[in-house]
């Protein structure tokens, strides 16, 4: 029978919960004007999606962004949601295609689950070059592709997926239906050897998975593993205490938002209850965390009866920047080598962003927030997917764009789940931090 998960319970997931009541029940100028982060609002939203059966179970949750290099103002914004497939958007924030997730293999199979999507650029295919939108199918333990051309009738995505593509973590349908299975997910390509790869991490577990990304027949896309790499799940705090995230019994602290610099072969991976690490993207070397969460080394005591962690007393090692859960990773280049890690701290409700620059120790730079833009454009929550590209991107986004996910759309509808995209000048943001 089909395991439905529950939603993880951990430190990060209470801090998230009591954050979430106090914004809606504090939202007053004195609140907003004692906060030290600057607000960046939205020029425009994507429609609402329901992650109920009504709405086809569409959950909102990571995007890429696709240049039209013959076109930039007719590029697209490739976004998935979770049972509802994906989605492609135009700088409208229009959706322009929708792509079902494929079915459950079985009656008690799980059914497909897109998680996190990533961009590889000229793959060279059987049937010649192409873009290609990589996205992690979590119900079915694989990885999907879709070629991308924008003026194919019918829509932009085509699967060029090979069906003999095998599973990333499990060995048998059996395992795959327990959902430890494919979920972060960012791509790379190397510059000194010219091939594609994509970084897969696993849910509930520490693992990060490196596969080579291989063309097949007709035009088709596979993958083979290269390597594994497990980020610790237990820490010695500077007391000498060993510290563990707290989480429902089984789980181990996961990794879901990655991004590589593809200038220096850099992996950016966060570690949701614990924070950033700085790696190789070929899974070689020694991680090292960039930033901590907040949270890091408070104890905490799963209670089998609410399904809750409650926290103990913090003893204060944490970060300062960030609140669990670290989510979205995403990079701003500049010209000059210059530029920007983001990552979307979901427990507080903001973006922190650190120096690019391996030289500077991606030192932190700033933060901001992405707040309403009026009644009808409300700002982002909860966020966990976010993608910046900082390219001219035709007259409406001129410097650039970054895209977050909405984990909380306002006004919603009623009780529904309601979730969304945001589309951010890139420009605004860089002023930002700048300023």
């Amino acid at each position: 029978m089909t395991r439905h998960c529950p939603a993880r319970r951990t430190i990060g997931s209470v801090a998230l919960a009591l954050t979430t009541v106090l914004a809606a029940t504090s939202a007053s100028a004195t609140a907003v004007a004692a906060d030290p982060l600057p607000g960046v609002a939205p020029r425009a939203e994507t429609p609402v999606l329901h992650d109920d059966d009504a709405g086809g179970n569409a959950d909102a949750d990571d995007p890429a962004i696709w240049r039209n290099t013959a076109d930039p103002a007719r590029s697209l914004v490739i976004a998935t949601a979770k049972e509802g497939g994906l989605r492609a958007y135009d700088l409208d924030a229009r959706p322009v295609q929708s792509v079902a997730a494929p079915p459950a293999d079985g009656p008690d199979d799980a059914p497909g689950r897109f998680n996190n999507v990533d961009l590889v650029s000229g793959l060279r295919l059987a049937s010649g070059r192409a873009d290609l939108a990589v996205t992690s199918d979590r119900g079915h333990d694989r990885l999907r592709f879709y070629r991308i051309d924008r003026d194919r009738s019918g829509g932009p995505l085509t699967d060029v997926t090979d069906p003999a593509a095998p599973p990333v973590f499990s060995a048998d349908q059996a395992e795959i239906n327990e959902q430890r299975t494919a979920y972060g997910l960012a791509t790379w390509q190397d510059k000194a050897s010219g091939r594609s790869y994509a970084l897969v991490s696993r849910r509930e577990r520490t693992s990060v998975a490196l596969l080579e990304l291989i063309p097949g027949r007709d035009g088709k896309v596979t993958y083979r593993k290269i390597r594994t790499l497990d980020l610790p799940s237990s820490f010695r705090l500077p007391n000498g205490t060993s510290w563990r995230p707290c989480a429902e019994p089984g789980e181990l602290p996961q990794v879901e938002g990655m991004v590589v610099d593809p200038d220096n072969g850099t992996l950016y991976a966060g570690q949701e209850d614990v924070g950033i690490w700085r790696l190789r993207a070929d899974l070689t070397g020694k991680p090292e965390l960039v930033d901590k969460v907040r949270e890091y080394g408070v104890p905490g005591v799963y209670d089998e009866e609410t399904e809750e962690c409650t926290p103990g007393a913090d003893p204060g090692f944490g970060g300062k920047r960030i609140a669990a859960d670290v989510e979205g990773l995403t990079l701003v280049h500049e010209d000059d080598g210059d530029g920007h890690l983001l990552a979307s701290s979901q427990g507080d409700n903001t973006f922190a962003a650190y120096d690019r620059e391996l030289s500077d120790h991606n030192e932190y730079e700033g933060g901001f927030r992405v707040t309403p833009a009026g009644g009808a454009l409300d700002g982002s929550e909860e966020c966990d997917g976010a993608a910046a590209l900082n390219e001219p991107l035709g007259p409406k986004y001129p410097h650039g764009l970054l895209v977050v996910q909405d984990g909380h759309d306002a006004p919603g509808d009623g009780d529904r789940p309601s979730t969304n995209f945001k589309f951010v000048d890139l420009g605004k943001v860089m002023k930002t931090l700048d300023d």
